[in-house]
């Protein structure tokens, strides 16, 4: 999915028999959807009367957040391009020694970025996370239930990119490279959990329910 085009179309992609966009960037839409409702919260509660004591901060979560969208907005694109040059690498020649060599380095350098590509993806959603508590802190409680849909979003993107850095790592050779993304992606998998359900009982709490 491009910036220019719709849902509908992006949609229709995902559910086509071609390899993209898949779940990376299924993954990057559900964190770019989290980032968009905080900066919702953040827009309606800014300028708002009973409010003006967090105007400035819901400000700067506003500015994080529209940076974060335009972040995982990108990582569609950029997953795509993961996904076909590791494509590309296992489709080049062997039939030499030589050959093979550079097939083999080839798929290895492509697998490393297919893995940094939703790292970036999980990084970029669980900041939106941590929006999101602000955006359930501050903002407007007449659409406070948007916060809690953002973080819930947000967590999605994270778990569902998490699965793409995983299965990327488990094909690359330099376990040393793939063992520290999974721990990085492991420590934030516990943390947006927690955050998430904090958040989540938080926005309860304050509708009442």
């Amino acid at each position: 999915m491009t910036k220019n085009s719709s849902i509908a179309t992006f949609l229709d992609d995902l559910a086509s028999e071609r390899p993209t966009p898949g779940g990376g960037g299924a993954a990057a839409v559900s964190g770019a959807v989290g980032a968009a409702l905080v900066s919702m919260v953040a827009n309606l509660t800014i300028g708002k009367k009973n409010y003006e004591a967090v105007w400035e901060d819901l400000k700067a979560v506003n500015a994080e957040a529209e940076a974060l969208r335009a972040k995982l907005t990108a990582a569609i694109e950029e997953d795509v391009v993961a996904f076909n040059s590791v494509m590309g690498a296992y489709g080049l020649p062997r039939a030499t020694d030589e050959e093979k060599a550079k097939r083999t380095a080839a798929i290895q350098a492509a697998l490393k970025e297919a893995t940094l590509a939703p790292l970036r993806a999980v990084k970029a959603c669980f900041e939106v996370i941590r929006l999101a508590a602000a955006a359930a802190e501050k903002g407007n409680l007449n659409v406070i239930s948007d916060a809690g849909v953002a973080v819930l979003a947000a967590n999605a993107g994270l778990r569902s990119a998490a699965l793409n850095v995983f299965i990327n790592a488990k094909a690359i050779k330099d376990r040393d490279f793939a063992e520290k993304q999974i721990a990085e992606v492991n420590a934030l998998l516990v943390e947006a959990a927690e955050t998430t359900e904090s958040v989540y009982q938080t926005v309860r709490t304050k509708i009442g329910s």
